[in-house]
């Protein structure tokens, strides 16, 4: 990864935060981007940025304008992009009788054309190193999950288009790896909307119990590493694909009694 052009998306916590560090510590060109310049010009000083190793970008991935923006400021420090990290997401949890409708189009314009603008965006330099490009998604991007209609809607499109994407690729040498985290401790359950759009302010599962985002980013690492396609991080995320299209009926029911013992769970 030394010296390699890496651009992430949601840098600023989590998954993408872990990412960078972990790429920056290999050495590797890193260009962080969040809505929170602040944030990132934090993490921009604490990997190495005085090495002219990191560009913090602000960049809001719902604004198409943005994203352009991200690329042509990689492209005029860079000179190119090798690996294109689409890991900026947000969820949600309330069901779909009471959501607002605001809140499934907000979702799916954070976590679908966010990936769509960086990618279409990046894709042309991406062609040229014959690079990769990651959409980091769930295993609700498999399996639909209650209270989640927007997150798996959103993971499930996201998913179509990168595998579409791979497919239209395939003899320009750029590899598309879809990466399934699973519970992963973060603050995306924290910010994730309720029913009328607002943060629901806190976590209905132990976040010390989850996966940390520093063995997801060393995974993700080495899955590009590997050139590999799809990559589901967790047994039981493995198992649930595996067995939805052998007894879907009994996946959902588990699916069903696994959220509503959430603490506050919406489904009853």
């Amino acid at each position: 990864m030394k010296n390699k052009v890496v651009i992430i998306t949601g840098a600023s916590s989590g998954i993408g935060l872990a990412c960078a560090r972990e790429f920056a510590r290999m050495g590797a060109n890193v260009v962080v981007a969040a809505r929170s310049i602040e944030k990132l010009e934090t993490l921009a000083k604490d990997i190495n940025c005085n090495q002219n190793k990191c560009l913090p970008v602000k960049t809001d991935v719902t604004l198409e304008q943005d994203c352009l923006n991200l690329i042509e400021k990689t492209i005029e420090k860079f000179g190119g992009i090798d690996i294109l990290i689409n890991n900026a997401g947000i969820s949600m949890r309330a069901l779909f009788d009471n959501v607002d409708l605001i809140v499934l189009k907000k979702i799916m314009d954070v976590n679908f054309w966010g990936t769509v603008y960086c990618t279409k965006f990046a894709l042309p330099y991406i062609q040229k190193s014959k690079g990769t490009i990651v959409g980091v998604s769930s295993i609700a991007g498999f399996h639909g999950l209650p209270g989640r209609t927007a997150y798996s809607a959103s993971k499930f499109a996201m998913q179509g288009f990168l595998e579409s994407v791979r497919i239209e690729n395939l003899k320009k040498g750029v590899q598309v790896l879809i990466l399934s985290a699973g519970f992963t401790s973060s603050n995306i359950r924290k910010s994730a909307l309720d029913a009328h759009g607002n943060p629901q302010g806190e976590t209905p599962i132990r976040e010390d119990k989850l996966t940390p985002p520093e063995k997801v980013a060393k995974v993700l690492i080495r899955s590009i590493r590997k050139n590999k396609r799809n990559k589901i991080m967790t047994v039981e995320g493995q198992l649930m694909v595996f067995f939805q299209r052998i007894i879907p009926v009994l996946v959902d029911r588990t699916i069903y009694n696994k959220f509503a013992r959430e603490p506050n769970s919406p489904i009853k």
